[in-house]
């Protein structure tokens, strides 16, 4: 990482001293919240609590290295933030190994029923990250998000897409699906379904307006088209100076969840092949995928599909099937 940017290479590292040491020449202090984890204080009473997270998948690289050069930004001169801010890096690990992850998916450990992979390196980080979002929110007055910056494996017929839970209060949940918008987002899933996603963790035990970006698609650490994340780093860098000035409408295509694909076994084999794009429609009726001897089925009109992926653990998600409503 030595011909890296200093400001990717301390992020991509978990070395978050290098921006401490940054914020605390503005006059702000900061603390580690744990490995990989710096928390930020603004010094304004009320001020929104913003949770950034990045690498919670470890080949997922591009919104790191935003996020990296955007809060070099805002540690430059004189004093910008108006948010208290909890930076987090997912998987230091398997960012270094230049893996997705090292023993699974930590993207899906922020719940207490595990299994087997209780043991996990992810399992043990999940719970330190969790802690640690706990400790942040606690007994916040203002605005609460959760910002979790991920890109796709495949491609997508939305270049920017995002997951948001349900459950989120109707009020804060507008707020975000204008900000997402604003960020160049195209499509909004909207999940009624508990989950074991770090976005979902927030939004239910926390309060935050969290969701769960899908920002181009995984790429070499340095070597990612930054540009196509203008938006988004223009609307979070107006979130984190208190200058946001939200749309007064979602402009984003709306998808609410049909179905969930779960592996069930062995046999599970999907109607998809690699190249097929995410948002890709199926009718009425096509087979989405086989477990044996049950079936999956396209049940509405057209049905989309998203994150396909036969390659994981048994009894885990597969892939999701939206119906648009916008």
């Amino acid at each position: 990482m030595s011909t890296l940017p200093q400001a990717v290479a301390a992020l991509a590292g978990g070395d978050l001293d290098w921006f401490a040491a940054r914020f605390a020449a503005q006059g702000l202090s900061s603390n580690q919240a744990g490995p990989g984890m710096l928390q930020i204080n603004c010094g304004k009473d009320g001020a929104p609590a913003v949770l950034l997270s990045v690498g919670v998948h470890g080949d997922e690289t591009g919104p790191l290295e935003l996020l990296a050069l955007l809060l070099e930004e805002l540690s430059s001169g004189a004093p910008q933030l108006a948010a208290d801010v909890l930076l987090v890096v997912g998987n230091v690990a398997a960012i270094a190994a230049g893996k997705r992850f090292i023993d699974a998916d930590l993207n899906r450990m922020f719940k207490s029923a595990r299994g087997d992979l209780e043991g996990s390196s992810e399992a043990a980080r999940a719970d330190q990250m969790m802690a640690a979002t706990r400790a942040f929110f606690e007994g916040r007055s203002g605005a609460r998000w959760h910002l979790d910056l991920h890109t796709a494996i495949r491609p997508s017929l939305y270049p920017a897409f995002a997951i948001v839970p349900e459950l989120i209060q109707e009020q804060a949940r507008s707020a975000l699906w204008r900000f997402l918008s604003l960020g160049g987002i195209g499509a909004i899933i909207r999940n009624p379904q508990p989950s074991g996603t770090y976005s979902y963790f927030s939004s239910e035990h926390c309060g935050a307006a969290g969701s769960t970006l899908e920002l181009g698609r995984v790429g070499v650490l340095g070597q990612n088209d930054l540009q196509q994340f203008d938006a988004m780093r223009a609307a979070l860098a107006d979130l984190l100076r208190g200058t946001l000035q939200l749309p007064a409408e979602c402009s984003a295509h709306l998808y609410r969840l049909a179905q969930e694909i779960i592996k069930r076994s062995a046999d599970f084999k999907m109607s998809f092949d690699k190249q097929t794009q995410n948002f890709s429609a199926l009718p009425q009726g096509a087979l989405i995928a086989e477990d044996g001897a049950h079936r999956y089925t396209v049940q509405h009109a057209e049905e989309r599909v998203v994150f396909p992926n036969p390659d994981v653990r048994i009894g885990l998600r597969a892939g999701l099937m939206v119906v648009r409503e916008v």
